[in-house]
Order: C-alpha cells, then structure tokens, then sequence
C-alpha cells in the first residue's frame, strides 16, 4: 500500500475516531461548525473552548490547518489542550485536500484563503463567546504548517517546485504533485494574508523550499518551528531548516531527534494502528504519548506567552 493511500486510510478513520463529543468531565466542550466560503462550498469543521467560558469575556483564538488528506479534528488532543488553558480553538475540512476529498490537494493557494474565511466566521459570525481579534495565533501542520506560513504573510515561489522535484522526485511532495497536477496559473495568483494573525505554530511545514527570504519578509509574527530529526515525508534540509533559515526573526525551533513526520499527530487508537501501521507504527527512541504531552505543553506556552497582551491588529488584507 502507497503512503498517499495509507494516508487517506488513516484520516478517514480520524474521522470516525476523533471528533467524537468530549465527555462531561473535561474542561472543555466541543462544538460543531460550518461557516459559508463565498469561493468555494460551505467548510466544515468544529471549535473546541473552555467549558465554563463566559458568554460576556473575549478569548483569545487559534486556528488550525490540517496535513495534506486530512481532518479538521486530526489535532484534537493539541486543540482540547489549548482550549483547556483558556483558548478558543476553530477548524475546517480543507476543500479538495480532506479524508474525503484529494481533487484539489496541490492547489495550496486555496488553503490560506479558506482559513481566513474561518477566522471572518470566528470573529464576526460565531455565536460562541467572542474572541478577540488582536489575539488570534494559527497552529499547522506539515501542509497545514505551509498554510500558516503562508497565511501569516509569507509569499511562498512555487516555480521553485520544478528544480525541486527535477532533483527529488520520489519526494512525497512530488509524487503528489505529478499525480495531481497544479493548474498551470496557481504560481501567479496572489496569496491571502491575514494580519490578525499575532503568533504561529507550523509542525513540519510542506514545501518549505518555497519560502525565500524575500517571500518571509513579512512574517514577522512570533513562530514556534518543529522539525522532525527522522522524517521521512518531509526529509532535512528542504523543508523545516528551509523555513529557519528564510525567516526575518529567528523562530522558536524545536527538533525532535527521535520524530518521524507523522508522531506530530495524536497518539493512534488500535483501531487505528491497525488500518495504517506505516503512519502508527512505533518511531525507534520516541513514545508518541510522552511526547505529546512535552509537545501540547510548548505549543500551550507559545500561545499563552505571545497571545497575552498584544497590541490592535491591522486591518486584515
């Protein structure tokens, strides 16, 4: 079995198995979300948040970007772990890159796009406690961590795709891509930024070697930055590094020696092990479990540090 089909495996039954409601002894409470994207069919998704949040107290917000094939609830225990220490967490089914639907997996442009939608609904349209808008952090993960990048103000060159995946074509990367051909346009269409957006979290960020200096520029926000020691999806230097090295202000780096690409991912159910063990199959030196828990508790404090007392936001662009 391919890793691209093991994957979709994986997700869909992250499906089944992760956005299941919260018991009603946790400190957090889900809900269910669809919000209307005027490009695109209505995006699916949920909110985690504080289970005693008061309807009259603004809360800070973080959204989430998913991995290439996956789900909105892919990072449920990161999500249920933020909301615990007081956030309001939201996020969506990207269209076309989902458990359920690949149609539109290397069209990345539309990624930033429809998480800027999420955080209009947020701000403007969600009938939860409000959020503040000049407190709203995005949290990614490896296509998702490009997304966030991207969303954040960086203007990532994807000509450079093409001498890329000329040199590394068993990439996973590049297999995508030459299975599911870009429209020829996309590297000429101008990206989504969000300006509300005060801090980012990117996991082992995609198509890292997109971002030049020039094209990171404008990400001048906080960044927390992981990289896993022993990827295999997502191979040292061209991905993460690539990210450190073009950023303006030295991020927060975190490597995982032990990390393969997918422990950034909860911990899987038997169920789950069972459907992917290539994605669930223990990483040599690691316990994903443990791991997590140093990994929810840094990406808390990034947060919880950056998100504090912050100045207005610009208007969005």
């Amino acid at each position: 079995m391919t890793l691209l089909k093991t994957l979709l495996r994986l997700t869909a039954f992250a499906a089944t198995l992760a956005a299941g409601p919260v018991l009603a002894q946790s400190p957090v409470t889900f809900r269910p979300l669809t919000t209307v994207d005027p490009a695109g069919p209505p995006l699916e998704g949920g909110v985690w948040l504080p289970a005693n949040a008061e309807p009259g107290r603004t809360y800070p917000l973080v959204v989430m970007s998913h991995g290439n094939g996956g789900i909105y609830s892919g990072h449920s225990d990161t999500a249920e772990a933020l909301a615990a220490a007081g956030f309001i967490v939201a996020a969506v089914n990207h269209t076309g890159d989902n458990y359920r639907d690949q149609s539109r997996a290397s069209e990345v442009i539309d990624r930033p796009r429809q998480l800027k939608v999420l955080i209009d609904h947020m701000v403007s349209a969600w009938d939860g406690p409000p959020v503040d808008p000049a407190r709203i952090g995005a949290f990614g993960f490896s296509s998702g961590g490009f997304t966030v990048l991207a969303v954040a103000g960086g203007r990532p060159d994807l000509r450079r795709v093409l001498d890329h995946c000329r040199d590394h074509p068993d990439f996973y990367d590049c297999r995508l891509i030459r299975n599911q051909p870009p429209s020829t346009d996309q590297a000429d269409r101008a990206w989504t930024h969000d300006t509300r957006i005060r801090a980012v979290v990117a996991a082992a960020p995609a198509l890292g070697y997109t971002f030049t200096r020039e094209g990171l520029t404008d990400v001048t926000q906080p960044v927390q930055l992981w990289r896993a020691g022993q990827d295999r999806v997502l191979p040292h230097p061209f991905y993460a590094q690539a990210v450190h090295d073009a950023l303006p202000t030295p991020p927060e780096y975190h490597v995982v020696e032990a990390a393969d690409h997918f422990d950034f991912l909860p911990p899987c159910s038997p169920q789950l092990e069972a459907a992917a063990p290539i994605i669930c199959q223990p990483t040599p030196g690691l316990d994903r479990a443990t791991f997590h828990v140093t990994f929810n508790a840094e990406v808390v404090a990034f947060f919880t540090r950056t998100l504090s007392h912050v100045e207005p936001a610009n208007p969005a662009r």
